[in-house]
């Protein structure tokens, strides 16, 4: 507001010095006067806008009893009457001064004196018409009788006896016939154009003075000249004569003063009526500026003031980094420099206990933030086993977001009732000693830790707890492998032994028998050789699972894989559908064990469809982001929800002849190219099994 107050002024002084100058140059006054006045008048409306800006701020502020706005009211009533009364004044006897002024540049005796000169003017020039118009006749005497060729001689010659400048004789149409002239290197003098021979031929003589902007007076006079015959056409004579040097600028010099005059006699009351409209756009631009430097003043008077009110109020509140910005020697400096020291003394005593404060709080962030960035689930409680903070991965690996359950103890969680069980029986039995335990819930198997805090950080309990159902079934697929390797191998050695020794019963005592007891022999053997045939595809199966061959992996079709597979099954029982996406990008992947794969996929399906009405299996094959996706689903009878979790591990099976290896297998191949094996019970009726296989691109990048 400083700034655009000192600009307004400054604008003001210089917008009114140039409007007294053009009020004084008429040149100036004519082209920018008008200009420079509308200037000045938005200039002085500004400056309103500006005060009446400054009394709403000024009112706002007595309204809203803000501290020093009336002691600002109070400067402003004492600044204004010292501006307007001397201002008043000054306008008042400028007014007369400038009447009186305007009246005394009109006197008679100036008129007068001004009419006279240039009546005396006139006079010489007519004189010197007058003269001119004489040399003309005789001259055009002289020549009248005279042949044309004498006329031509004689003209130069009674010019120079004349001192006439120009001389010019013409036919009555205007054709020049004979010129003499004074000046050196002028062929022909001015003609007269046709107006001026018209003129002459009907008046019988012409004279005239005559002059332009840019050329010097001179006077003109054609006179006719007498015929020898009334046949000849009449000739005019005409004489050319400047105006003396002298006698032509103090002429012109009284012309113009003598215009002048008359035009500022006739702009008398305009003249007055802009002086008074200067005054008092004047007088306005300097009360303006001058109440609202008052309102300027007046706040920087309160400021200081207005400024330790605040900084008290501000200490009152409690922020003690108030201060005063106050360097004045005065007494109130050295008020204002004791309030800042008290609060500069407050401010340190305070800085030291937030300091401390922050540090605790800077510690407790980053307790926080390891909490927050753990995959362990972390759950503290209160002495009554109220639940007070609990972390990200708590959430994350239990599925349950806490809501509503802090606060609360831990009878009172419906959802994790098992958990809370575990957790209270814990503590329950060993007291204040660490204790640690698996909890097996319905979809995964927990690792919980409990620990009592000490009572000189506030007491309560926290409990630790981690997700380990992967790690518990990467510890039983890696023990039933073990198994199967050492099924492989002691149970497949006895079996061919056993098959050949009841072959060859059969054969040595089948002839030796009576029929009777032949049959019986055959049936026993029968037996033993099915039985024996079917543990050797149990251990080849146990074989198969515990043996990890070298992946050949190299790009796929897909889809070609799949339906030279299905090439296999167009004559089962169970309809078919296959819905293979076109344009499918390539795979990596073992053309052997992928196959097989399908293979068990497509036989648990068949396998799930027995006994249903309409048996139908779909095939679908798409892209998912960077993978390939094979779905098969069936409507069969499902997965049980009890073995969802545990469907990929081996023995765990629904089928009565089942060795539950089919899906273990799968899983392991499938892990093995670096993918993913999804199950899921479809609704109403049936199940898919979705496998996830990396593109070739994605592979390479991999690599």
């Amino acid at each position: 507001m400083k700034y655009v107050l000192i600009f307004s002024v400054t604008l003001g002084a210089i917008l009114l010095f140039l409007l007294a100058a053009a009020s004084g140059n008429t040149a100036l006054f004519s082209r920018h006067y008008a200009l420079l006045l509308g200037l000045n008048a938005a200039l002085a409306a500004a400056l309103l806008a500006l005060i009446g800006y400054q009394l709403w701020v000024l009112t706002a502020k007595l309204r809203t009893r803000v501290f020093g706005s009336r002691l600002t009211l109070r400067f402003l009533l004492m600044f204004l009457p010292m501006v307007i009364v001397p201002g008043g004044l000054v306008y008042v006897v400028s007014l007369q001064f400038m009447a009186k002024s305007i009246e005394s540049w009109f006197d008679v005796r100036v008129d007068n004196a001004l009419e006279g000169g240039l009546n005396l003017g006139r006079t010489a020039l007519d004189l010197l018409l007058t003269e001119l118009h004489d040399k003309a006749r005789r001259i055009a005497l002289e020549l009248s009788g005279k042949t044309p060729a004498q006329q031509v001689v004689l003209l130069n010659r009674l010019r120079e006896q004349a001192g006439v400048e120009d001389a010019l004789l013409l036919s009555s149409g205007g054709k020049v016939i004979a010129s003499a002239s004074n000046g050196v290197g002028k062929l022909l003098p001015d003609l007269p154009n046709s107006a001026i021979l018209r003129q002459a031929r009907h008046s019988r003589a012409y004279s005239a003075l005559e002059g332009a902007p840019d050329k010097k007076l001179s006077l003109r006079v054609l006179v006719p000249v007498a015929a020898l015959s009334i046949t000849e056409d009449e000739r005019l004579l005409q004489l050319l004569q400047p105006v003396p040097p002298t006698l032509a600028r103090d002429a012109e010099a009284v012309q113009e003063v003598y215009r002048d005059y008359k035009e500022l006699s006739l702009s008398r009351q305009g003249l007055k009526e802009i002086y008074i409209l200067t005054l008092t756009l004047t007088l306005l631009l300097t009360l303006f500026s001058a109440t609202a430097l008052a309102f300027l003043l007046s706040a920087r008077l309160s400021e200081p003031l207005a400024l330790l009110a605040a900084g008290t109020q501000a200490v009152a509140r409690g922020d003690y980094s108030r201060r005063a910005q106050i360097t004045s020697s005065d007494e109130l400096g050295i008020l204002t420099r004791s309030f800042n020291s008290m609060t500069e003394q407050l401010d340190d005593a305070r800085n030291v206990a937030e300091s401390h404060r922050a540090e605790l709080e800077t510690a407790k962030a980053y307790l926080e933030n390891i909490l927050a960035n753990l995959s362990t689930g972390v759950l503290v409680f209160d002495e009554q086993l109220r639940l007070g903070t609990v972390n990200h991965g708590a959430g994350a690996i239990l599925q349950e977001t806490f809501d509503g359950l802090k606060e609360r103890a831990l009878a009172d969680w419906p959802r994790l009732q098992p958990l809370a069980r575990a957790i209270v029986e814990g503590f329950k039995q060993h007291g204040a000693d660490t204790w640690q335990q698996q909890l097996e819930l319905a979809e995964r198997v927990l690792l919980v830790r409990g620990s009592v805090l000490p009572r000189a950080s506030g007491g309560g309990y926290v409990v630790v707890f981690d997700d380990v159902t992967t790690l518990i079934q990467a510890q039983r697929a890696t023990a039933w492998g073990e198994v199967a390797r050492r099924l492989a191998h002691e149970i497949k050695n006895p079996l061919t032994p056993i098959q050949l020794s009841a072959e060859r019963l059969q054969a040595k005592l089948a002839n030796k028998l009576v029929p009777e007891d032949a049959a019986t022999l055959n049936r026993a053997t029968e037996t033993i050789i099915n039985q024996v045939a079917a543990m050797k595809g149990m251990v080849d199966d146990f074989g198969e699972y515990a043996r990890t061959p070298a992946l050949n992996l190299q790009p796929l079709d897909l889809n070609a894989l799949v339906r030279e597979v299905l090439g296999l099954y167009e004559h089962a029982g169970a309809l078919v559908r296959p819905a293979l996406q076109a344009g499918l990008p390539r795979v990596m992947g073992d053309p052997t064990q992928l196959r097989q794969v399908i293979h068990n996929l497509l036989q648990n399906a068949q396998d799930a469809l027995a006994g249903s009405a309409r048996q139908r299996i779909d095939v679908e094959t798409e892209r998912a982001g960077n993978q390939a996706c094979l779905r098969i689903s069936d409507n069969g009878c499902g997965f049980p929800e009890a073995i969802m979790l545990r469907v990929f591990e081996p023995y765990v099976t629904t089928k009565p002849r089942g060795t539950g290896l089919g899906l273990a297998i799968v899983k392991k191949i499938i892990d093995e190219h670096k993918g993913a094996v999804r199950v899921e019970n479809l609704p109403g009726r049936g199940a898919s099994v979705s496998i996830l296989l990396p593109l070739q691109c994605e592979s390479a990048k991999a690599a």
